[in-house]
């Protein structure tokens, strides 16, 4: 069976990890700074905050830039439950915009068609690996004074081109925060876990506090203070630490960040994999009736976490639980992305969001299907999944 999606991982990777567990850290030690520096380098950041996975990472953006009950967070239709449940996680109100049908992205205009007057955040969420239109998002945002959080869990190594020069997702002035997942299905994996991505020293700070427990240890905090606050005690020892704020155990080991070090280093090489095998796809597939490839923007480079082909089930005469089974008995495995959050039961109950809501996202999703796309296909693994499709359509 071919997977829709799988790990690449190496003797390099293997060598990394063995390495921590024979080294004094298993958390909390020198491969977290390192992993973080490393990655905020690579996509031109001041900060990385690592954490235990993508969906904490969106929390702790949350967090960080103050969104709580009474504002409402603007995401996605089409993404994973994550991107709108970080919002209700800090009684914020999650809301939903509807996507463009090429890219399925959402849009300046979609968003500010679905603004309301108590939006404070939006939730940009790169699908596939393709960049959302940035630039244009944030003049929305910034003009009706709303954050910027970009959910890039599929897209770390992407880039898009503004006036003539490349910036990586997460490098960009465009979002204040940006989101990673390293799953094991995303372009680069720990195993679990996620980043948070920031220019904002402020932001950081409130990061990596919140990731561990609401605690603040940094000495320099102190300095200047005559006794610790609220306390009879009197000495700043290196044992010392204040809890400032209601944080989390959101933590990334050491053994997990020396794997993602590693990964880091052949990112690029990854994602020119999967931009190979999209390519094949595409030539492939071109000239089939009633099929959509994925359509990638020009002056965007897309890490292309997934191919997601857009599919005419009716004019080829089956459904798509019938079509799914066939490629399944092929030894062919895929996946949908993804059912209108806002139509899951919690949200339908808790706001009355029904069908109609984002007409783009609903018609889309019946012919959504991901083929496999991964970096250690071989070639014949991608024949094998061209002639499986062909054959089924």
């Amino acid at each position: 069976m071919i997977p829709y999606g799988k790990q690449y991982i190496d003797d390099d990777d293997i060598a990394a990890v063995v390495e921590v567990l024979k080294s004094d850290w298993l958390t909390c030690g020198p491969a977290v700074s390192r992993f973080e520096k490393a990655l905020a380098d690579y996509c031109g950041a001041k900060h990385a905050i690592a954490v235990a996975n993508g969906t904490a990472a969106l929390h702790v953006a949350m967090l960080a830039a103050g969104i709580k009950a009474g504002d409402r967070v603007l995401t996605s239709a089409n993404t994973f439950l994550a991107s709108a449940n970080c919002a209700e996680y800090v009684g914020a109100t999650a809301d939903f915009a509807d996507i463009d049908p090429r890219t399925y992205n959402v849009t300046a205009e979609t968003l500010g068609a679905a603004w309301k007057s108590d939006v404070r955040a939006i939730v940009p969420v790169d699908f596939a690996g393709q960049p959302c239109d940035m630039p244009t998002i944030a003049a929305l945002a910034r003009e009706r004074g709303a954050l910027i959080i970009e959910d890039a869990s599929h897209a770390i190594g992407s880039q898009v081109q503004h006036k003539g020069k490349w910036y990586k997702t997460g490098g960009h002035a465009w979002a204040d925060l940006t989101t990673f997942s390293f799953h094991p299905v995303k372009t680069m994996t720990t195993g679990e876990g996620g980043a948070v991505i920031t220019n904002d020293d402020k932001l950081a700070q409130r990061c990596r506090m919140f990731r561990s427990h609401g605690m603040i240890r940094d000495a320099s905090h102190f300095v200047g203070l005559s006794a610790p606050a609220n306390s009879r005690f009197t000495e700043y020892g290196p044992w010392y630490y204040e809890m400032h704020e209601l944080g989390y155990n959101y933590r990334l080991t050491d053994i997990q960040c020396a794997l993602g070090h590693s990964q880091l280093r052949k990112l690029d090489a990854l994602i020119e994999r999967r931009a190979e095998i999209a390519r094949k796809y595409n030539v492939a597939f071109s000239d089939l009736s009633g099929v959509q490839l994925p359509s990638i923007d020009a002056g965007n480079m897309s890490a292309w976490h997934l191919y997601a082909l857009q599919i005419d089930f009716s004019a080829i005469g089956k459904s798509r639980t019938t079509f799914v089974e066939e490629l399944k008995k092929q030894g062919i495995g895929c996946q949908v992305h993804y059912i209108p959050v806002y139509l899951q039961e919690y949200y339908r109950k808790r706001y009355g969001y029904m069908l109609g809501k984002c007409a783009v996202a609903e018609k889309c999703y019946p012919g959504s299907l991901s083929i496999p796309l991964f970096p250690s296909m071989t070639d014949d693994d991608v024949s094998r999944v061209v002639r499986a499709v062909l054959a089924t359509v």
